[in-house]
């Protein structure tokens, strides 16, 4: 009985009458704030490991050879060594004559073809063998680029060093690797065409269209092993990721990476246009700055739209842009001046915006750039363009478009 009592006093604030829950309180789960929900799953992206750190490096290193390459390309193409070599064998072309006969069988195919016919009728064996050599070594160049990306990549991808983001971007470089072997020989065989033959004043070489898809899938297979190199080795620095993440919070800083992302869009396509120059021979006509011929602009800049004598059969106004040498030197003429003051514009902005050390470093430094390539473009044109100068031109291109990229990545918050 004592029991009992005991046991009700320590109840007697429980009431013995039923309370009724509501059905809504009684029966929903725990609820978790949406803000806490959206801050658990940034903390679970951020936190998922990343891929290892000679992952990043090995991007950057396949990126340095197909800088490498597409300097090389530039010589190629300025010592006019491109089609000597005028078959496409992946495995065979690996190896260059070696006994007189082959030499001799090599000179004989590249006879057959309009560039020995319409230009070099008098070259000698000796002279065929350095133009071979150079096409050759470029074409190696590009073999040992696909081979060292493709081993260590499924050798990296079967060991679990990379996520599956830069696992699957892997196997689309590895694609572009593929297809720009493909462009490269498309190229050629434009120039061993024997309707070149048949056309008046014809000249050997290749289509632009076709160059400067090979030059445009280079740069654009560059660009994305620098920028996946880079992404990786910061990801991998847990003091640059949390650095990064507050000196980016800035609505200025912000914009400031809105007009660096299309200044390194501009350099592309100023690149693009250089390379139709490059194609159609274009920088050699005008050799002159600002001025072409008589004034900023060129007299026969609408020649081939514009009916006359020479002319009864005008073409749409686009053909000028795409295939009339004198507009298309003045098109990459307007776009490097674009180019080259957008990025003054951008300097003096970036004065203003509070950058991260970084970034304040690469806009600095694609200033001092671009003074460099407008100086060595100029130069270029003046001297007719030797291939020293030409060369060093075209890889200054690429030299910019890296700074920029680099500007770009400094601008970016990239998640662990």
């Amino acid at each position: 009985m004592k029991k009992l009592l005991a046991c009700s006093g320590s109840t007697r604030h429980v009431s013995s009458t039923p309370v009724a829950i509501p059905p809504t309180v009684a029966t929903a789960p725990p609820q978790q704030p949406a803000e806490e929900s959206s801050s658990s799953t940034n903390s679970s992206s951020d936190s998922e490991p990343p891929s290892k750190p000679v992952v990043g490096w090995w991007y950057l290193f396949s990126g340095s050879l197909v800088f490498g390459i597409v300097a090389l390309g530039g010589v190629t193409r300025l010592t006019e060594s491109g089609l000597s070599i005028v078959e496409w064998n992946v495995i065979k072309g690996m190896k260059p004559p070696r006994s007189q006969q082959e030499w001799e069988e090599e000179f004989d195919k590249y006879k057959q073809f309009p560039e020995y016919k319409l230009l070099n009728h008098n070259i000698t064996l000796a002279e065929f063998k350095s133009i071979f050599y150079m096409e050759w070594a470029h074409r190696m160049v590009g073999r040992f680029i696909g081979l060292s990306f493709v081993l260590p990549g499924a050798y990296f991808a079967y060991k679990g060093y990379m996520t599956k983001a830069i696992r699957n971007r892997s196997i689309l470089v590895a694609g572009l690797i593929g297809f720009q072997g493909l462009l490269g020989w498309l190229m050629v065989k434009s120039g061993l065409s024997d309707e070149l033959m048949e056309k008046a004043h014809a000249v050997p070489r290749v289509s632009h269209y076709w160059l400067s898809a090979h030059l445009g899938s280079a740069f654009a297979i560059y660009s994305i092993m620098l920028v996946t190199g880079l992404d990786i080795l910061r990801a991998n620095h847990t003091k640059a990721v949390a650095t990064v993440k507050a000196a980016l919070s800035s609505a200025d800083v912000l914009k400031f990476s809105r007009y660096a992302k299309g200044l390194a869009g501009l350099v592309f396509l100023t690149a693009m246009t250089g390379a139709f120059v490059a194609g159609l021979d274009a920088g050699l006509i005008y050799n002159e700055f600002p001025y072409m011929g008589d004034g900023i602009v060129p007299s026969d800049m609408w020649a081939l739209s514009t009916p006359s004598d020479r002319n009864p059969n005008p073409q749409p106004w686009w053909k000028d842009l795409m295939e009339n040498p004198a507009a298309v030197q003045f098109d990459h003429r307007l776009m490097a001046m674009t180019t080259a003051s957008a990025v003054t514009g951008l300097w003096i902005y970036s004065r203003r915006v509070k950058l991260p050390p970084n970034a304040r470093l690469a806009v600095n430094c694609l200033l001092g750039m671009v003074g460099v390539q407008v100086a060595l473009g100029i130069s270029t044109l003046l001297y007719f363009v030797p291939t020293p100068l030409a060369a060093a031109h075209q890889s200054g291109s690429l030299t910019l478009l890296s700074i920029s990229l680099w500007l770009v990545h400094a601008l970016r918050y990239v998640k662990r």
